[in-house]
This record gives C-alpha cells, sequence and structure tokens, in this order.
C-alpha cells in the first residue's frame, strides 16, 4: 500500500513497526499527525513516534510513569519519507536522519547478539 491511499488509521496503522532503508528496525507507529478541518479532507502530514506520542493514548497518571522512565521525546516523520506501508511501515531514509535510533541502539547494547538474535 503506497502512504498516499486511504487507510484505517487504528487498524492499519498506529503500532505497525518501523523500518529503515536499511531494513533496520527503528520504532513504532505511537500517534499520526492529521492535517484538515471542518469541511475539508483530512489527512496523515506525519507519524509521531516515541514516548511523547503516548500522551494521548493513555491515561494521565500512567503517562506520567512513562515519561519519568522514558522521557517525553518525540520523532516525525514526515510522510514524504514513507516508502510503502504493509505489515511494517518502510522508510525512504536511514533511521538517523529521523532521530528515530536513539532507543533502538540504546537496547542493542545492553542485549548480547548470539544466535537467531
Amino acid at each position: 500500500m503506497k502512504p498516499t491511499g486511504k487507510l484505517k488509521l487504528v487498524s492499519e496503522l498506529l503500532d505497525l513497526p518501523l523500518v529503515d532503508k536499511d531494513e533496520r528496525s527503528c520504532g513504532i507507529v505511537d500517534d499520526v499527525e492529521l492535517d484538515g478541518g471542518a469541511g475539508r479532507e483530512t489527512r496523515v502530514t506525519a507519524l509521531l513516534v516515541g514516548p511523547g506520542a503516548y500522551q494521548g493514548r493513555m491515561p494521565g497518571w500512567a503517562y506520567a510513569i512513562v515519561r519519568r522512565i522514558s522521557g517525553g521525546r518525540i520523532s516525525r516523520v514526515p510522510l514524504g519519507e514513507v516508502r510503502t506501508i504493509s505489515a511494517a511501515v518502510h522508510l525512504k531514509c536511514r533511521a538517523e536522519e529521523l532521530g528515530l535510533h536513539v532507543v533502538e541502539d540504546e537496547v542493542r547494547r545492553w542485549i548480547p547478539h548470539r544466535g537467531a538474535l
């Protein structure tokens, strides 16, 4: 599916993994940025990634805990940087260009890289 096609936001986009042009996992879609208004067509303009995007999806007390643990970092992925949307959102660029590599690179340091992992 092309990023310009029609989407069911909740079932077809939110929580999909993001994969950069090097086939490297770089997060999941946590929220979307919309452009439009009353009487006008509404379009997705960007994907929002990171703990800062959880705020609208969880109770305030739960978000306060998340923010305390992981901070409020949020990365904006312009829709123009999306190549395709299928079981994952495939990007046209590298994760570093959009600030998406931070958490994944940190986790890679904690987890030993052995076998199939």
